[in-house]
């Protein structure tokens, strides 16, 4: 006998907006968060646009005292301690003092942590002044940082670990604490992703030529999933975070219930099959899909929605072809499918948490948000699919079943299958 498992608290820091209401504002309006960045102009990248969260002094204030700022670079922790302190306190869930929640787990997973540290670390070690380095530079530099300063934060007892699977990290530890919960393992999982900032972190994508330098002035239109003139995904950064609970748990505490997860799978395409470090095995990706709706007893028929990896490449055509063929429906009655990259670009390790926290807003506010940028669909996805499938709009939808996934460098592959709770 296996625990149910929901949804009760989320909490998210994306460049189109902080903090949940925001965040569903934004959806609703399509607000893209991608903007111009003078420094990477400086630095000579020829994409010089991005998505970087507009932190506020106030919002810094709330999360971290002044002690902890003192020397605070490490943009993907701030991100990541916002936006898992916010899904806590959207719990309503307490952490008293000297005591220790042994039924709470942190899995909170980055790609790379504090790289403008390490880069201050460089400079101060070679201009041999280790002293000046400072007591905070360990935690803001090891990739467990981020879920150890959540653990203290909330007093978790249960495991505290830092996952890493490039663009499925958030959807990778979003299962992981699942499966957690749903094993009697612990009653709560605070789960999620983050991704840090800036030259440092993005310039090996400019440096690829993957990213889009012919929008670096109409930085809005430049992330373009699913369209025919889509010419590379845009960079960004952030972090979403969502607390999972044990239904009997959540219902004792009448707790809010975004959402019940209902099952999923991870798996890697082994770099074998057409897959590489930088491409998917198109076979385990189908095997992902198919798993995760075997994993939560749900049929492809019963599909509402997808929301999608879709970074606005030309991969997005082989990932709609994954699609058509995992799902084996006819393509007047495919689900909607939306990619939320439209409006904050690519936040690489963030990517999964910061889109399924916008999942689940959409299945417990009856809407569906659309597609940014989508003029043309791209031929090869024109000559497949109905154009009615990709909302250009967000509009009021009823999602019973949702399906999210994500695929990332190395070859792995993470999808999840989300319901709407009823009582």
């Amino acid at each position: 006998m296996h625990n149910r498992v929901v949804v009760t608290g989320m909490g998210v820091v994306s460049p189109n907006a902080i903090g949940l209401a925001d965040f569903h504002e934004a959806l609703l309006e399509m607000r893209s968060g991608i903007a111009f960045i003078p420094k990477l102009k400086e630095l000579g990248f020829s994409c010089q646009i991005g998505g970087i969260p507009e932190i506020s002094e106030a919002i810094l204030n709330r999360y971290f005292s002044p002690l902890e700022q003192k020397g605070l670079l490490a943009t993907g922790l701030i991100y990541g301690v916002i936006s898992g302190l916010q899904a806590w306190e959207d719990a309503k869930l307490s952490s008293p003092e000297d005591e220790v929640d042994y039924q709470t787990s942190i899995i909170f997973g980055t790609g790379i942590l504090g790289v403008d540290k390490l880069h201050e670390a460089f400079k101060f070690i070679d201009d041999k002044r280790v002293r000046r380095l400072g007591s905070t530079s360990v935690v803001q530099t090891m990739a467990s940082g981020i879920s150890a300063y959540l653990g203290g934060k909330i007093g978790a007892g249960n495991q505290v670990t830092t996952n890493s699977s490039a663009c499925t990290t958030g959807t990778e530890a979003f299962i992981m604490g699942y499966e957690r919960i749903k094993n009697g393992q612990a009653k709560r999982a605070l789960v999620g992703s983050c991704s840090d900032s800036g030259p440092y972190v993005w310039g090996g994508f400019d440096a690829l030529r993957i990213l889009p330098n012919q929008y670096n002035e109409n930085p809005t239109e430049a992330s373009k999933p699913l369209d025919a003139n889509a010419c590379g995904f845009v960079p960004s950064s952030g972090a979403g975070a969502m607390l999972l609970e044990d239904l009997d748990s959540a219902k004792a505490r009448n707790a809010t219930i975004y959402a019940e997860v209902l099952g999923g799978n991870i798996n890697s395409g082994a770099q074998r099959q057409g897959g590489s470090m930088t491409a998917p095995n198109p076979k385990a990706v189908q095997k992902c899909i198919q798993d995760a709706l075997v994993n939560a007893n749900v049929k492809s028929n019963e599909i509402d929605a997808i929301n999608g990896h879709l970074t606005g490449t030309k991969m997005d055509a082989t990932e709609m072809e994954n699609w058509k063929v995992s799902l084996n429906l006819p393509t007047l009655d495919f689900p909607r499918i939306n990619s939320l990259k439209g409006m904050i670009g690519h936040p690489l390790a963030a990517a999964g948490s910061i889109e399924l926290v916008a999942s689940i807003l959409q299945i417990h506010h009856n809407f569906i948000f659309g597609n940014l940028n989508l003029k043309e669909l791209h031929l090869e996805i024109a000559n497949q699919f109905s154009n009615d499938i990709f909302p250009k709009e967000s509009h009021p939808f009823t999602i019973q079943h949702l399906i999210k996934a994500s695929f990332g460098f190395g070859d792995v592959n993470a999808a999840v299958v989300l319901k709407k709770y009823k009582k």
